[in-house]
């Protein structure tokens, strides 16, 4: 199995294994992680300012975290983004703040922004930048 795929892999079963509902941001045409989510029946869907080169199962919504239609968000626990652009950072972090759910990022090699967040390691390191302040508000 190719690098990309053990990223997602990894990625993926660590979210499985700690969220009930996600968003990828900035999925480009890359799936695997939010269709391994899907498959373990963790409500998930992605974002990206333009659509997909190839169909997926999993929802796709056109959605730009610039600016965000916050409506899109609401309810989910986490956001996760594999690969941003730097410039994506502070938007998901906002948009995580705003909405308070966490946020977790995986970087191009050995990118962070400002202290790099909590790292998870799960085979990947992982940045979490935001962690939600009420968890018990949930319903599961």
């Amino acid at each position: 199995m190719g690098t990309d795929k053990h990223i997602e892999r990894c990625i993926g079963v660590y979210i499985v294994s700690c969220y009930h509902s996600a968003a990828e941001v900035g999925v480009g045409s890359n799936f695997t992680a939010a269709e391994i989510l899907s498959k373990s029946g963790v409500h998930v869907f992605c974002t990206d300012i333009v659509p997909p080169r190839q169909s997926s199962h999993v929802p796709f919504l056109i959605d730009d975290i610039f600016s965000p239609d916050i409506r899109l968000y609401e309810g989910i626990d986490l956001i996760y983004s594999i690969r941003p652009g730097e410039e994506m950072v502070p938007p998901l972090i906002r948009l995580a703040e705003g909405i308070d759910v966490d946020l977790l990022i995986y970087h191009l090699g050995f990118e962070g922004y400002g202290r790099g967040g909590e790292i998870i390691e799960c085979g990947v390191p992982l940045h979490r930048y935001h962690t939600r302040q009420n968890p018990s508000k949930r319903v599961f």
